[in-house]
């Protein structure tokens, strides 16, 4: 079946040593970033590079963000934190795992700001503050329904009037995190907001920040003082609802290593799990599990798996996919896009990653965060 949407990138068949390459549009980037600063023009729009920004290079991603205008930006470890100090030595580091015993001192060395995420975290915090006579600027993050990392409602009380405390450090932002927000109808939004002014309200003043990607798209009641927008940069649809509004950023291209004509009633791949309905012309591609193609993306009898393309023509899988392989039916494309050494797009503007992750029974954030390092990778528009 012929698909009317977008072409993928271009890749150059004279690439000989290439079996499957990972672009990444670092342009794409910079205006997905510049598309949320739009919709949050009230607020200070901070970018998320944890994990290696989603698995698609800090390196590279964060340099983009600085120059389109990003200055603030949030990682989970204090080990991603040095590596982007030593990238972006004027920019605001946020480290949300926070601060753990020893680590203090590292934090003062780079210029870098924990996220509090205790009681306990707070105290440390002033202590070391208190004990350098020195009021350096940290995060409090209070858990609002979560139960995961922050302040409970308790210990906010506990410690909100500890004059001592808050003098000590310079407290820089209070933050909180939606579990919901990619449910734009899920009644627990706007039960988190509320519950956040009420806990913000107790603090000492600091800018405030509650959005993430999905947080951004409920609107102006929820963007505070500061967002934190992370799978919206790298393309992926922070929403269940719908298709992603922002410019796709990852192509992955697999190469068809072989061509097979293989008749009716014969098996394909791994347990035989998909017999052939019709004499079926089939494309060998050189991409696996361990190039991030899931094996929930399979296609066994009665499935219906991850619909790859050859050119502009639909070319569903066939069977399993294995760590390295992946079968796709090209039967119906023409055939001057099946030969041997060709392109199939498996990520990109006809499979985005919130088409490949519902298709997985996952999100966009572990689609993105699982490519690997295998495929060539390479970036443009940067």
């Amino acid at each position: 079946m012929r698909s009317s949407a977008a072409r993928p990138l271009s890749t150059d068949d004279s690439d000989t040593h290439d079996t499957a390459i990972l672009t990444i549009d670092l342009a794409a980037l910079a205006d997905n970033y510049r598309d949320l600063r739009n919709r949050t023009r009230a607020a200070e729009c901070a970018a998320v590079v944890k994990a290696d920004a989603y698995g698609l290079g800090m390196v590279q991603t964060a340099s983009v963000l600085w120059r389109a205008g990003c200055r603030t930006f949030f990682v989970a470890t204090i080990a991603e934190a040095i590596d982007l100090r030593t990238l972006l030595p004027d920019a605001v580091i946020y480290v949300l795992n926070g601060v753990l015993a020893g680590t203090a001192a590292t934090f003062q060395q780079y210029g870098l700001r924990p996220v509090l995420n205790s009681a306990n975290e707070v105290r440390d915090w002033a202590g070391y503050c208190a004990h350098f006579r020195k009021a350096l600027p940290g995060a409090v993050h209070v858990d609002t329904g979560m139960n995961r990392l922050g302040l409970s409602a308790g210990e906010v009380d506990e410690i909100q009037d500890a004059a001592e405390l808050w003098q000590t450090f310079a407290l820089s932002l209070v933050m909180s995190h939606l579990a919901c927000a990619d449910d734009h109808t899920h009644a627990k939004n706007a039960h988190q907001r509320t519950r956040f002014d009420a806990v913000r309200a107790k603090l000492p003043e600091a800018l405030t920040s509650l959005a993430n990607s999905a947080g951004i798209l409920l609107g102006p009641d929820y963007h505070y003082d500061l967002v934190r927008p992370g799978i919206a940069l790298y393309g992926g649809h922070p929403q269940r609802q719908g298709e992603s509004p922002f410019r796709a950023v990852v192509h992955l291209m697999g190469r068809i290593l072989q061509i097979r004509h293989a008749p009716q009633g014969e098996s394909v791949g791994y347990g035989a799990t998909r017999t052939l309905q019709r004499p079926t012309r089939i494309a060998v591609v050189s991409a696996g599990y361990a190039d991030g193609l899931f094996r929930a993306l399979s296609a066994g009898d009665g499935e219906t798996g991850l619909t790859a393309y050859v050119g502009p023509y639909a070319a569903p899988v066939l069977g399993r996919v294995s760590m390295d392989l992946v079968s796709v039916d090209v039967t119906d494309v023409p055939e001057a896009f099946c030969r041997r050494g060709a392109w199939v797009e498996l990520l990109g503007p006809n499979v985005s990653a919130h088409t490949m992750a519902a298709q997985a029974g996952t999100i966009d954030y572990e689609v993105l965060t699982s490519l690997g390092n295998r495929a060539t990778r390479r970036y443009i528009g940067g």
